[in-house]
């Protein structure tokens, strides 16, 4: 499974690259819909599309981005208020009579201050880092679709809820931000052949379990432990990562364009790093057989994805 995934960074020049036009629609309906309190997570880079306006949507973009940022900063500095005054509290108790509950009460006071002053100082950095750029299932994305033709690039989550699916459908099945190539003619029949989309991106990271990256068994009485690897292409290079999506709405909900990674069987690396998936790159001479898919003919699909970039990935522990 392609637990996370660092997107392009400089979004804007990839999309002058590859010729395609960006559904602003989409990205403004996206972007208030946050501010009234959707919920949606946006990574900080696809916020820098909009951090140099030229027209009056982007504008609205902009602004919207500016007022959620200033209404994240004011929330945030009344949670470190808050918690604050109760490390102090649980501060003064452990002096007097130190007890279990003002320990922990101390010890969630400070993960919280922590973790509050590491939000306020990415809301207030003006350069991008490179987990700005890091996405998560259940957050969004610019997504490379075709339009009659044409390459636009929506907003997307990454989740897909197949169109027609209940608003619990991702909450069922919390795993469908990757769509397996060998199920990609059952479960994700009604999208392979009809919504194909492009993720463009530079790292992708897994889950693993440790003693497979060590490559050795558990141990007597020893549990099984995750760690995180991130996967770099060498030589370093841009993966146009093949996606399947899907519009929705349902009533009371609002409107949802989401999609999925398809991952296959693993590179030799891949497979001795712990990791059973890996991500599908699509060559670039094929974005436009890829994107614009013609139903009747899956075979063609299935070649693009036999015919895909084949970097070797470098992985180490993500920091």
């Amino acid at each position: 499974m392609c637990y996370s995934a660092q997107i392009r960074q400089d979004y804007r020049k990839f999309v002058r690259e590859i010729g395609a036009r960006i559904d602003i629609d989409e990205f403004v309906r996206l972007y208030w819909e946050r501010q009234q309190g959707s919920g949606a997570k946006i990574p900080r880079a696809m916020d820098a599309m909009f951090a140099q306006p030229q027209t009056a949507d982007e504008r609205r973009i902009a602004d919207l981005i500016a007022g959620f940022d200033r209404d994240e900063t004011v929330r945030l500095e009344q949670l470190l208020f808050k918690q604050r005054q109760r490390l102090a509290d649980a501060e003064r108790s452990l002096k007097g009579k130190p007890t279990k509950a003002a320990t922990e009460s101390a010890r969630i006071a400070r993960r919280k201050v922590a973790w509050a002053m590491g939000k306020l100082a990415q809301l207030r950095r003006r350069s991008l880092a490179a987990d700005d750029a890091r996405i998560f299932p259940g957050w969004h994305a610019p997504v490379l679709v075709g339009d009659n033709g044409q390459r636009v690039v929506r907003p997307m989550r990454y989740q897909c809820r197949p169109e027609g699916k209940p608003a619990n459908y991702d909450r069922r099945y919390p795993g469908t931000y990757n769509a397996r190539r060998d199920n990609l003619g059952r479960f994700w029949k009604p999208l392979f052949g009809r919504r194909h989309g492009i993720l463009a991106v530079e790292v992708f990271f897994e889950n693993v379990a440790l003693h497979r990256v060590e490559q050795r068994e558990l141990g007597p009485g020893e549990a099984e432990r995750n760690v995180v690897l991130e996967f770099r292409p060498r030589p370093a290079q841009q993966m146009l990562v093949a996606c399947l999506w899907s519009p929705w709405s349902g009533a009371g909900e609002p409107d949802l364009l989401s999609f999925a990674a398809i991952t296959d069987e693993p590179p030799a690396e891949i497979a001795a790093a712990g990791h059973d998936r890996c991500v599908v790159p699509i060559l670039s001479r094929n974005i436009d057989a890829w994107l614009n898919p013609d139903p009747r003919d899956l075979a063609a699909q299935q070649r693009i994805l036999d015919e895909r970039a084949r970097p070797y990935y470098e992985h180490r522990m993500a920091a």
